[in-house]
């Protein structure tokens, strides 16, 4: 569904959750906002048995001036548009109307009609507006209360940014041009006296895992950010690596993940606690998740939630290993030579790009890629979307240029960003094209655990692999070690 196809009704209501948080009013506002401009008759409304009353959320409304009207009634408008919910659900007053749309990231429920946009992949509903209003030509930072509305959505919906995994979320927290004054002021407006004793009952009864250097705490039921304050708080302490918080809610457990391990990616901990059972998302050093409940009795009956943290917590750090690129590879028993397949692919010269040194990222469906640029890199673009840095050495061996652009589709157009200068560029835009070299090995075998790399290029975060990817390094130069997707491996090697 595109916002242009609703522009035919004139009597437009926008209706956000009961009791709403700041993603559902920083998303109601800025779809109102563009039906405004489109000089529509719209209003701004939510029901239920209680006003706002947060304070976090009453500074919100008042410091952006947004008109949302607490209503226990509507005229059969023309037109009814739910945002950050779904029409018929238990966290939204039903009203009668004309036509019903639906926007949402929620995967529950179902829309009255086949106007619905819902983007479940997405951490926020704020996300799917913003992504919306930019399809819809609607220029989001030109309107300044809005961005600040949206990014504090997403900042509350994400638990503090912290389970932001997609990148089209990231793409939205690095971009958009906010008011930071009132969002540091919002920070600091988040907490009432009864979260504070949540959160100082919940550290006290800690439980603490000596070899693993890990706490485990159950928090009472809870505002999710609190479970990140407590995480943040806890990993102060100097004997305290990683921290997993989580807290019981009537459907499942959200937890909430800290770690400043380098070999401890904390989304990818998250991801293992959540594994068949939940969902997870975040970053390095912040994630969180659910677990679903219903799920977790089926595969887990009989034990508690506290005696599966343990559990799996043993079963994380005895299941991997770790490989670093200037040890290189001490066992090359099993490594068998591959020749590459002759395919198409694409690069970009980062030279012409960006001058010697600039910090920028890589930007993937499968995560950030931090580095510097050089004379001497290149960015590969294989034929399924993956993205990586590989030196003009390498590439010159492996690789001949063709002429032409290299042309693909991807469901995230990768992008490359300068961090100092907050600019972005879609490497698509700027791919040529090469094939591999005839004859160009590399040595291969496949992993027989978890393994996590430090390549070369990135030695500050790690490639994750699973059983049966494939561990490789290049034929003649045992330091560049990476990881290759068996799915990849078996349709560009022979």
């Amino acid at each position: 569904m595109k916002l242009e196809e609703l522009e035919k009704y004139n009597e437009i209501v926008v209706q956000v959750h009961d009791n709403p948080d700041a993603d559902a009013v920083g998303s109601g506002y800025a779809i109102y906002r563009y039906f405004q401009k489109k000089k529509k008759s719209v209003r701004l409304v939510y029901g239920g048995r209680l006003a706002i009353s947060k304070s976090n959320m009453r500074l919100l409304v008042s410091e952006l001036q947004i008109p949302i009207e607490f209503v226990e009634e509507l005229d059969n408008p023309e037109l009814l548009i739910t945002v950050d919910c779904q029409y018929g659900q238990g966290n939204v007053q039903r009203f009668e109307a004309q036509n019903v749309a639906v926007i949402d990231h929620h995967s529950t429920g179902k829309s009255s009609d086949d106007m619905a946009e819902i983007r479940t992949y997405l951490v926020s509903c704020a996300t799917v507006c913003y992504n919306l209003l930019t399809e819809a030509g609607y220029n989001v930072n030109e309107d300044r209360k809005v961005a600040t509305a949206l990014y504090y959505g997403l900042y509350m919906d994400s638990n503090q940014l912290s389970e932001i995994s997609h990148p089209y979320d990231r793409d939205m927290m690095d971009f958009l041009q906010y008011d930071r004054n009132l969002i540091s002021r919002l920070k600091h407006a988040n907490l009432n006296i009864q979260d504070f004793e949540t959160a100082g009952i919940a550290i006290l009864r800690h439980n603490y895992v000596d070899k693993h250097r890990t706490a485990i705490i159950n928090s009472r039921a809870c505002d999710p950010n609190i479970l990140g304050l407590i995480g943040d708080l806890t990993l102060q302490v100097d004997c305290m690596d990683i921290c997993i918080v989580y807290s019981d809610y009537p459907n499942g457990y959200k937890l909430s993940v800290r770690s400043c391990l380098l070999e401890v990616a904390a989304n990818e901990l998250a991801g293992f606690l959540t594994a068949e059972i939940g969902d997870a998302g975040g970053r390095s050093e912040k994630a969180g998740g659910f677990i679903n409940a219903e799920e977790f009795q089926k595969q887990y009956q009989g034990q508690s939630i506290e005696a599966y943290f343990f559990r799996r917590l043993d079963e994380y750090f005895e299941g991997y290993e770790v490989v670093h690129y200037e040890e290189g590879i001490r066992n090359k028993k099993d490594f068998r030579l591959y020749t590459k397949q002759a395919g198409i692919y694409g690069y970009v010269d980062l030279s012409e790009l960006f001058a010697p040194g600039t910090s920028c990222k890589i930007r993937t469906l499968e995560g950030d890629v931090l580095m510097t640029s050089s004379e001497d890199l290149y960015i590969m673009i294989g034929y399924r979307g993956e993205v990586y840095p590989i030196e003009r050495k390498i590439f010159e061996r492996k690789y001949e240029r063709t002429e032409g652009s290299f042309e693909r589709k991807f469901e995230y157009p990768p992008s490359i960003i300068n961090i100092d200068e907050k600019k972005s560029y879609e490497l698509m835009t700027l791919a040529k094209q090469c094939k591999a070299v005839p004859g160009a090995k590399i040595y291969a075998r496949p992993l027989e655990k978890p393994t996590k790399v430090f390549a070369r290029w990135n030695y500050e975060s790690y490639m994750s692999g699973n059983k049966g990817d494939m561990l490789c390094y290049s034929e003649g130069d045992e330091q560049d070690i990476y990881i290759i997707k068996k799915e990849i491996f078996e349709n560009t090697y022979a």
